[in-house]
């Protein structure tokens, strides 16, 4: 077994450099739920094709990126952020990240400016577990679970190097995995 820590809410789960399923390849998810109900997060670096503006008509020259959260619910927008003086009754999930809150005041701070593309993150879709399911993964070796969540990493990283830089955040134990390559066979 890879990974001692336990899955919990603002927990990162880091797939392992083989997983095939193209939903989760090397994805690194922040949970917002955990219990014994089933799990739930969002992949924070599989961008979408889509910018807010080309989902929310009202917001049509918002540039703000979209995130593919997962593949469950995927006609839902979701978001996080870390700015709970503008954005009233978010979820605090990890130091200074939360979940949702009033979407009414998130769409009047992008109209006047005073939101910015690095105090959030928008989803379509989340990543969902049924009971015991997730458990079951980690056990299998499918994720890694890391207990810190850098919030500069999540908000201002780059989605390309957010799974490396997750891995090598694990320490010297972890460090040589993020050096696989995606396809072995062209090793």
């Amino acid at each position: 077994m890879l990974s001692s820590i336990s899955a919990a809410a603002g927990r990162l789960l880091i797939s392992e450099p083989f997983m095939m399923d193209p939903n989760f390849k090397r994805s690194v998810i922040l949970l917002t739920e955990y219990s014994e109900a089933g799990a739930m997060g969002f992949i924070l670096n599989h961008a979408s094709e889509f910018l807010l503006g080309d989902i929310l008509p009202d917001l049509s020259y918002s540039e703000i990126p979209v995130f593919v959260g997962g593949p469950v619910a995927a006609n839902t927008l979701h978001f996080i952020h870390r700015c709970p003086e503008k954005i009233a009754d978010g979820i605090e999930i990890s130091e200074g990240i939360f979940w949702g809150g009033d979407f009414e005041t998130v769409r009047e701070l992008i109209t006047s400016y005073q939101l910015q593309s690095d105090e959030i993150r928008f989803f379509t879709g989340y990543s969902g577990w049924t009971p015991r399911q997730l458990d079951d993964e980690i056990n299998e070796d499918s994720w890694i679970v890391a207990s810190s969540v850098d919030p500069d990493t999540i908000f201002t990283g780059t989605e390309e190097n957010l799974w490396r830089k997750a891995v090598i955040g694990l320490g010297q134990r972890y460090a040589h995995i993020a050096n696989f390559p995606e396809n072995p066979a062209l090793n």
